[in-house]
């Protein structure tokens, strides 16, 4: 089934970010589950796909969080909590997760690889961008992010992505210590609360011929 181009930007403009959250509307498992999807088919520099998606379930847990994300009610009443994690480095150990995904994937020798191993590893792990690689990772997640949010207005499910949040707390309470992941991002979603006043608010964007340019 094609989208339209009504459709999707129908939907566009229908998302916002969500403030205020009907607590008692759970987001129905098979939404959820290609809500889930979206994430994993986000496309990714070199595929490298250098991130983690953590969807926090615990009621308990999310009230430890919240004080930590300025105490955003979102954060407790939504129906889902993901919390987008980041690579902290990338090493030789992801280069080769990679090749022998895409050998598996695609039934192609790993030696036929070795050229495309070498590139990533000249770039990432050997040269000057290795020393920037949390700023690169947390790019690739923000397309992530993107993804996500586009994918649930898509399907009428509100979300709203979350930076006021602490991470080293968040790495704290999550058991991130120390792993190869850091909490970059944090998007709730669910459905919006009928008496959340920022629902009808106009949206304010610049008009197509400020911010697109022809050359």
């Amino acid at each position: 089934m094609t989208l339209s181009s009504a459709e999707l930007l129908d939907a566009l403009r229908w998302r916002y970010a969500t403030k205020q959250f009907d607590p008692s509307r759970r987001i129905p498992a098979d939404t959820w589950v290609a809500l889930e999807q979206a994430l994993v088919l986000t496309p990714s520099s070199y595929g490298l796909q250098p991130w983690k998606f953590l969807v926090i379930e615990d009621p308990a847990l999310r009230a430890e969080l919240r004080p930590h994300s300025w105490n955003q009610s979102q954060i407790t009443d939504a129906s889902h909590l993901v919390v987008f994690l980041a690579r902290r480095t990338i090493e030789l150990g992801d280069l080769t997760r990679l090749i022998e995904a895409t050998s598996s994937a695609r039934g192609v020798p790993a030696e036929q690889l070795e050229g495309y191993r070498q590139l990533m590893q000249k770039d990432l792990v050997d040269g000057p961008r290795s020393a920037a690689i949390a700023s690169w990772a947390s790019n690739q997640v923000y397309i992530a992010l993107g993804n996500f949010m586009t994918a649930a207005a898509l399907l009428q499910v509100d979300t709203c992505p979350i930076e006021g949040f602490s991470p080293p707390d968040y790495d704290r309470l999550l058991g991130l210590e120390g792993s190869p992941y850091r909490s970059a991002v944090v998007c709730v979603a669910g459905y919006r609360d009928p008496a959340d006043k920022y629902a009808d608010l106009a949206k304010v964007r610049y008009p197509l011929d400020a911010v697109i340019e022809d050359r």
